[in-house]
């Protein structure tokens, strides 16, 4: 695996990240690529997720955080200069190998300092059971993306303030705030950030390609569409009925959002902190169920031949219908 290094050491906004991820999908030919970053104080947010749900607004703008959407699915981060994220890009089609591979690789670089490191199903690293690094997933044709965090410290109490998760999401884990199921690697390691970076680039990557002053220009390009405010606040669907919202163990939050024309679903729309494994989970659904009366036996006989895993990590037939169904 390659180490992607930017020619210079500017200070830049997290989209830049982002777009660096996918020129290395489309550009570079290197089979495997990995580089970190850091960003001034930030909340990062799903594809799927609706901003006013997750994000703090006011609390962001009074405290200088900036907010942005991601293309990649699953939840709401914060991330700042004592947060190392990471972006790893290989050649590959295949989600949950990718997601593994590149999981166990990062657990065991962790081990190598001593550290009682393991990845878990949901696509986290774990220290001694407590979250270190959580992980989404973007596809390109022929090429994956994984990104995540890294907590070596942080200002705890702007994660807190910037995100609003729900309740329900702290206490279905049976924890009473964020800091009782998440870690950071200061609580471990006598290591700075800069020895720590260090160790994970000799642990990871046998190489390195350094990206040109022209390849940053191309970069800064693919930038803009994600400063642009359609793109950034989304689309706040109004429906006729809201069906799921509950947590589910391995899965994450769903919520759908429906639209009913003559008692059969028209349109719907979903927001939640799941992983997507396909380009366009709504439209997926959409294909499958337009058309179908929200009861359970119309939902499995729309269903019957598919895979929901196939669209959401870890989400089956029943637990899609289940979460659907109005009636029994």
């Amino acid at each position: 695996m390659k180490y992607l290094s930017l020619p210079d050491h500017a200070t830049r906004i997290l989209p830049f990240y982002l777009a660096m991820e996918e020129y290395a999908a489309r550009i570079i030919g290197e089979d495997d690529i990995f580089f970190m970053w850091q960003v001034d104080p930030t909340v990062i947010f799903g594809r799927n997720q609706l901003i006013a749900s997750e994000v703090n607004v006011d609390y962001c703008r009074e405290h200088g955080i900036a907010f942005y959407r991601r293309r990649s699915g699953g939840g709401c981060v914060y991330a700042d200069r004592d947060n190392i994220m990471f972006s790893y890009i290989t050649r590959s089609d295949e989600v949950q190998t990718t997601f593994t591979r590149y999981t166990s690789a990062v657990a065991e670089m962790l081990c190598g300092l001593g550290l009682n490191a393991s990845a878990s199903d949901r696509n986290d690293v774990l220290i001694d059971g407590r979250k270190v690094s959580g992980n989404a997933f973007y596809h390109l044709p022929g090429r994956s993306i994984v990104h995540g965090t890294m907590l070596f410290d942080t200002n705890m109490e702007h994660m807190l303030g910037a995100i609003t998760p729900s309740r329900e999401k702290l206490t279905s884990k049976g924890v009473e705030s964020v800091r009782s199921h998440i870690t950071t690697l200061s609580e471990h390691l006598s290591m700075d950030i800069e020895s720590f970076k260090q160790h994970v680039r000799e642990s990871l990557c046998d190489g390195e390609i350094l990206l040109t002053d022209e390849d940053v220009a191309e970069i800064e390009k693919l930038t803009q569409p994600y400063l642009e405010p359609s793109f950034l606040w989304g689309n706040d669907p109004r429906c006729e009925i809201t069906c799921g919202g509950k947590r589910i163990e391995g899965v994450g939050s769903i919520q759908f959002n429906v639209e009913l024309q003559r008692d059969v679903i028209h349109d719907l729309h979903l927001t939640g902190d799941f992983l997507p494994l396909c380009e366009d989970v709504r439209q997926t659904l959409l294909d499958k169920l337009r058309g179908v009366r929200l009861e359970t036996e119309a939902l499995a006989e729309a269903l019957r031949g598919s895979d929901a895993s196939q669209w959401i990590l870890n989400l089956t037939n029943e637990r899609l219908i289940k979460l659907l169904a109005v009636s029994p």
